[in-house]
């Protein structure tokens, strides 16, 4: 019933949706082998998010034009629309795609563009979010679980001596997020043994901040405002609608350990300033380039580079190629050696207005 749906709503969409794209706009007939030009569909899920159109797609994209300058980036965000996504791919397979760079706003119905592919004989890089029980060729992530786990030891030791025997409250992400699912696995194996309670546990459509803003209304409801002594957040964008209620309910949120996602520069801010504890820092440009390299090889026919296969994901239906990444906890301690050593951001990005003496005394100039 499902792919039934999505392939009636994709004949509706397919007119009205638009593909963003870096080169020509040639018909190479798809799936093809040999030869350098070729053209690379890179489907993102949202824009909630900031680092998917400040990070992912510029990055990825430069590094197929370093790679391949005569190859094209055919580029397209869903805004968190499966049905949309669906339409998206569907346009760059009649486009004569070569290759899929896939993200999926929606694992499950992802299963369908998967399969699309495959009759175009088109392979499939499954990108940040594992599409399960599909026939994908690659995977690029982070290693997910492990990050939920340094997400969990990081509010532990943001609540510090205090830690056993408080209330905290878990704001997870999105439930269709595969992802999602991996960092909450993870957070529970540090949180479960570590003595404190989890009072109240969201999953969050959309990885919404509005919605995890009123997801923690409720909680403040239901626990009073002085029986929250930390939050599980799985990412910055929540964070901020967690912070807000907290506020909202006269919640002093330098009291409060919340934890993030992201690394985004609103989160960067608000640690230096004492309102988030930490976020995770992940090395998106390196993924976005590692799957770019990827993405090149194999459309043009030729193996991948040697040595960037490093582990072997079973999605359910096969134990897939994969490149894992590893996360960093970022707290107040460490920004600057981290996102502003890597050059992520530059200082002036973060360090505007207010948070310019923050920045001098955690070292960022």
């Amino acid at each position: 019933m499902r792919r039934t749906g999505a392939t009636i709503a994709l004949a509706a969409l397919l007119a009205s949706v638009g593909l963003a794209a870096c080169g020509g706009d040639d018909d190479n007939g798809g799936g093809g082998g040999g030869g350098e030009a070729k053209q690379i569909a890179l489907l993102l899920p949202e824009t909630k998010t900031a680092r998917y159109e400040a990070h992912d797609q510029p990055d990825f994209t430069a590094k197929v034009k370093e790679l391949c300058p005569k190859c094209e980036v055919i580029y397209a965000n869903a805004a968190q629309d499966p049905t949309k996504q669906q339409a998206q791919a569907e346009a760059a397979i009649t486009r004569g795609a070569d290759m899929l760079v896939l993200d999926a706003v929606d694992a499950e119905s992802a299963t369908a563009i998967v399969d699309r592919a495959k009759q175009s004989n088109i392979p499939v890089l499954a990108y940040d979010r594992l599409i399960s029980n599909a026939d994908i060729d690659y995977y690029v992530s982070f290693n997910n679980v492990r990050q939920g786990r340094i997400q969990g030891q990081s509010l532990l030791d943001g609540l510090g001596s205090d830690a056993k025997g408080s209330s905290i409250v878990m704001v997870n992400g999105s439930p269709t997020d595969p992802s999602a699912g991996d960092y909450k696995e993870g957070a529970h194996q540090v949180l479960d043994k570590s003595g404190v309670k989890i009072a109240k546990e969201y999953d969050t459509p959309d990885w919404s901040p509005d919605k995890a803003q009123r997801e923690m209304d409720q909680a403040v409801t239901a626990l009073g405002k002085g029986q929250i002594a930390g939050v599980y957040s799985a990412n910055d964008g929540m964070a901020s609608g967690i912070l807000a209620a907290l506020k909202s309910a006269g919640i002093d949120p330098a009291k409060v350990p919340v934890t993030g996602g992201d690394a985004e520069v609103a989160a960067l801010q608000r640690i230096l300033a004492g309102e988030q504890y930490s976020t995770i820092y992940l090395t998106i440009k390196k993924q976005a380039e590692t799957s770019a390299e990827i993405a090149v090889a194999v459309a043009q026919g030729k193996d991948v580079p040697a040595g960037l296969i490093n582990a072997r994901t079973d999605n359910g239906q096969e134990k897939v190629p994969s490149v894992l990444l590893t996360p960093i906890a970022v707290t107040k301690d460490n920004i600057a050696d981290t996102v502003i050593k890597d050059g992520f951001y530059d200082p002036s990005e973060i360090c505007t207005g207010k948070y310019k003496s923050a920045c001098d005394a955690a070292g960022i100039s």
